[in-house]
Formats: structure tokens, sequence, C-alpha cells
């Protein structure tokens, strides 16, 4: 039986506690999205608790812009390049975050050299895909089963894709709790942005995978507005002239942004979690959403957020629900919380290694 135990690894911290982790992942920036912010947060971290974190990424090689999406970079490394990069920096552990071309050199060195190593399951990629190429869901979860199954452990988000990726042969699955920066999305501030209410706002990657159609056509009052950038974003703003297409935002601005809207809408069907809900959450801003994974697993019952198949009815009764309720969930899931968790797991993996 695969083992998908998700309890918090009971080796602390001063026990097989690595100084120095190394991060290799293929998404980085300047791509905006919530693997690059969850890494850019447990870097922050990191610090406290008495870890050094390095990061291989696709800046420090010639790359590639990706078909279909040019704003992802992919790697030109040779393995060679790859392995006296990670032997120069002497690493305690290393994590995989993602599967891409640095992602697969940085798994065959540790195979080589017998190295212990984690990696993540971010994003149904399989999906992603899917929605772009005509290349059977079934080939590439084969491909990513391979590629996961040879890690010490596995991290995912939520129970239920922990559960969903075993039903595909997945192994060594633990489930590492994932929060967001509550010091800035609690202190957006709410403004008049000069626009008709109630404002309907989107955040993340603008791309076919996250169903940003099904917001734009719905029938709502007020004004919609789209924050980010992606390969869809052109199109969709010139096939939907009335949404105010913002790009993208950060840092206060985007809290503010949060703060202004009446209700956030997640479209999407493939995401595996979802760190903006929780964005949006911690500005006061309630969430309407479908009924899938990832919506269902970072609302739950918290009655923060409506999720229904008709996503202009969760809209229209997501807009009931108190701001201050909101926020009180979402300070619940702090990003120094997360990155306990993750050092735990990475702790633990090392203790096992060692025994």
């Amino acid at each position: 039986m695969p083992q998908t135990d998700d309890a918090v690894p009971s080796v602390p911290l001063t026990q097989a506690h690595p100084k120095r982790v190394l991060i290799v992942s293929d998404a980085w920036r300047p791509q905006v999205n919530g693997v690059v912010r969850t890494l850019e947060w447990l870097s922050r971290e990191a610090p406290a608790f008495g870890v050094e974190v390095i990061m291989l990424t696709p800046d420090l090689f010639w790359s590639v812009p990706m078909p279909t999406y040019n704003e992802i970079r992919l790697s030109l490394a040779l393995p060679g390049t790859v392995a006296r990069r990670i032997e120069a920096i002497k690493p305690d552990a290393i994590h995989i975050a993602t599967e891409g071309p640095l992602g697969f050199l940085a798994r065959l060195y540790c195979l080589r050299t017998k190295q212990p190593f984690t990696t993540c399951y971010h994003t149904r990629f399989p999906e992603y895909v899917a929605a772009r190429v005509p290349i059977p869901v079934a080939w590439t979860y084969a491909l990513l089963r391979r590629f996961h199954n040879a890690a010490d452990a596995t991290l995912v988000a939520t129970a239920a894709l922990r559960e969903e990726l075993a039903t595909h042969g997945f192994t060594k699955l633990k489930i590492w709790r994932r929060g967001i920066d509550l010091d800035l999305f609690q202190k957006g501030e709410r403004k008049d942005l000069g626009l008709a209410r109630p404002i309907a706002l989107y955040v993340g990657r603008v791309a076919v995978e996250k169903n940003i159609e099904a917001f734009l056509t719905l029938d709502l009052p007020g004004t919609k507005i789209i924050v980010g950038d992606g390969p869809a974003r052109a199109e969709l703003a010139k096939k939907y002239p009335q949404a105010r297409f913002m790009g993208l935002r950060g840092g206060q601005e985007l809290a503010d942004l949060y703060a202004s809207a009446d209700v956030f809408v997640f479209p999407s069907r493939t995401d595996t979690f979802g760190l903006v809900m929780l964005e949006a959450l911690a500005a006061g801003t309630p969430v309407a959403a479908l009924p899938v994974t990832g919506p269902s697993e970072v609302l739950g019952g918290s009655g923060c957020g409506v999720m229904d198949e008709d996503l202009r009815k969760a809209a229209f009764e997501a807009l009931t629900i108190p701001r201050e309720k909101c926020r009180a969930f979402a300070s619940q899931h702090g990003i120094r919380e997360s990155a306990q968790n993750f050092f735990e797991h990475v702790s633990a993996v090392l203790a096992r290694k060692r025994a």
C-alpha cells in the first residue's frame, strides 16, 4: 500500500536538522505564481529555523521560452553543469520543487550519488498539458509517477490530492500545509477604485487551464477585474472589453486590490490548492468557487466562501459573508507555520536515512 500518512513528522528540527537546503525549481522569477511565491516566502522564513535555503533556478543557465507560454523559461543546462553546482553548494538536503529540465537533472544527480531528496507535486500538470496539446493524461501521469516515486517523500498540499495521486500509483505522499504572507494581505486597504460595485476579482495566471472564461461570461452586476498575465490575456481582453485587465500587481498594491473587491471568484477546476483564495480571505474578501478539490480544501466548512457549479449563484451568495469572518479564518494559515512543516518533513527524511 502507498505510504500516505499526513501526520507531521515527530522528528524535531533539532534532530537531523538540515543547515543548508538546496531547492531546485524550474518555476522562478519573473514568473508570478503560487509556486514562486511559496518558495520566496519559504526562503525568507528559513533563517528563523536556523536553515539556509539556496535556490537553483533557470536564471543561472541559458534558457529558452516554453512553446505557447513564453513567460516560462526552460533551462538548457547539462547534467555535469548541474552536478558541479550542487557539489559546490554542499547541501544537507535537496528539495526538487518542479518536474522541469532542472528538476530532472537534479533528480538524476541524487539517484547517482544516493543523495536523499524530496519533491513536491504543485499542479495538475497532466491536465494542463492535455488542455494545450493532444497528449493522453495517462501518459503524463506515468512520467510524473516515475519522477516522484524515486524521492524519499513527495509533498502535496491537501489530503484530497494525496488520495487522488495514490490512486495513480504515487507513493510516500506527505502533506505540506500551505500558508501565505499574512502581514502583507491583512494590511490591504479597502479603497474606492472608481468602478461600479460589486467588484468581482480574479488573481492568477491568465491561461486556458485556469478556466477564466467561466468567470468572464458570468452575468454579474458591477465590475470584473482580472489581475495577472499569461498567454491568454490579449485574446481575453479583446473578447471581453467590459472587464478590467490590470496585468501583474504585487506587494501593497495587490493587497489593496484584494481588500477593495467585494467577492473573489476562483473558476479553476485544476488547481491543487489555490493560495490566492487565502490571500483574498486575509484581506477580508469572500470567495466564490466551483466545488472541486482546490477550493474544497481551502474553504472546507469555514463559511468564508460559497462553492457551486453555478458560479454566478456562488458569487451572489458570497457577497453576504462578513469580511471579518474571512480575515479570522485566513489568520490560521501563516507562512511561518508552513515553513516549519516543510523543514520538519525534510528533517524526517534525513533522520530516516541516517538511522
